[in-house]
């Protein structure tokens, strides 16, 4: 897709780091519209409950498009409670075959602290190698520095954090106001 039909993909980074029985999502708080910041202190990783079992999403892309796809996450979660991988894969499909959900300009990074899927409008549900995965704009410069540290002493989140702070540094449609949501094994 060309930038200029989706402008969502410039303005955010989501990290989630897999390690020591946690996995941590991190993301940034920058909104742009353009080259010019609308906003600093978004909200873009969210702690979704449905039947009980904790579930953090993370989302790159139109706000209003994420918050629609989270819904329908947490329908498909509380009709297959406890089976991420299911729910996520069901999402894919009617994302991909629903004439409506086909133009939603986002992304989700989504996990239960044992499933960790990326899921796009393309209908793919993506599992990530090396237990690190990362969207949006400064999502690769957040995913190389995170998969740098991955082999020293460091806990998943001061990975996440470190590495999210390596991508605020590169990508100016990124910042450092963080927003982590950690769950354990």
């Amino acid at each position: 897709m060309s930038d200029d039909k989706f402008p969502g993909w410039h303005g955010t980074t989501i990290l989630a780091v897999r390690k020591g029985g946690e996995v941590v999502v991190a993301g940034d708080g920058q909104v742009s519209l353009g080259q010019t910041v609308i906003k600093g202190t978004a909200r873009k990783v969210r702690r979704l409950s449905p039947g009980g079992k904790d579930v953090v999403a993370g989302f790159a892309g139109s706000t209003a498009d994420a918050f629609t796809l989270l819904e329908r996450l947490e329908k498909k979660l509380e009709a297959a409670p406890g089976q991420l991988a299911r729910a996520c894969v069901d999402l894919a499909k009617d994302w991909r075959m629903d004439k409506y959900l086909r133009n939603l300009e986002a992304m989700l990074i989504v996990t239960d602290g044992e499933g960790l899927f990326v899921l796009t409008g393309a209908g793919d549900v993506l599992e990530p190698e090396h237990d690190v995965t990362a969207i949006g704009s400064g999502g690769n410069y957040a995913l190389a520095a995170a998969r740098a540290l991955m082999d020293g002493d460091l806990a998943a989140e001061a990975i996440a954090r470190k590495a999210m702070a390596i991508a605020a540094d590169i990508c100016v449609y990124t910042n450092g106001n963080l927003t982590v949501e950690t769950i354990r094994k």
